[in-house]
């Protein structure tokens, strides 16, 4: 079966902004004197959308559900400074993306960041360009590591799930793309996200399902 899209994860993917989501999230939680440790961040935390996060930290340590909007905005402000001062494009990824496009590949994103978040890092990253669809936590009712985002980046490019393959780092953005249907290339960092990678996991995916 021929993959038809490439669907891509942004934070630890596309974007090198997992460290920013962290920083921003702790220095906001730091003023009710609430953090997430590294460990808990890396294992559990990693790849969820902030409101999640929150909700986890009300059950689990007492964080009050009437900060939850105040800290929301706060940690968003704080990942929007992160965005301005270091999101660049990198030609690795604009290599990759152009070369994909041209070979007639679809192309998508889907992320668990709320919508404004997502379009900016992909503008400053100079991707946007190439996406044929972008899609957020705020355009599905559950977000990773349920299957939706991925489910509806497949449906608004006019793919079937299991035509196409997702480009993820994390385990909740893992699970989301199994339980969707489609193929999975898993990469470490950024760095790994490279045209010859993706081309490789493509083959592979179609000789699978051969």
């Amino acid at each position: 079966m021929a993959i038809e899209a490439v669907v891509f994860d942004m934070d630890g993917v596309l974007i090198d902004a997992k460290e920013w989501h962290y920083e921003a999230l702790n220095r906001a939680l730091g003023y009710f004197g609430y953090t997430i440790s590294r460990a808990d961040h890396l294992t559990t935390y990693d790849g969820l959308p902030t409101r999640r996060k929150l909700e986890m930290l009300s059950e689990e340590r007492g964080l009050p559900r009437g900060l939850h909007g105040f800290l929301s905005e706060l940690k968003q402000q704080y990942t929007v400074d992160q965005v301005y001062l270091k999101c660049r494009p990198m030609f690795v990824h604009e290599y990759t993306l152009s070369n994909l496009k041209a070979r007639g590949y679809k192309l998508g994103l889907g992320s668990n960041s709320i919508r404004s978040t997502v379009e900016l890092m992909m503008r400053k990253s100079n991707l946007i360009g190439y996406l044929d669809t972008m899609v957020s936590n705020e355009d599905v009712k559950r977000p990773k590591p349920h299957p939706d985002i991925y489910l509806k980046a497949a449906e608004q490019l006019g793919v079937a799930p299991e035509r196409c393959l997702v480009v993820e780092d994390n385990q909740n953005g893992i699970r989301a793309a199994e339980a969707a249907g489609c193929h999975l290339l898993v990469v470490n960092s950024v760095l790994d996200v490279q045209l010859d990678r993706v081309l490789q996991a493509i083959r592979l995916a179609e000789g699978a399902s051969a």
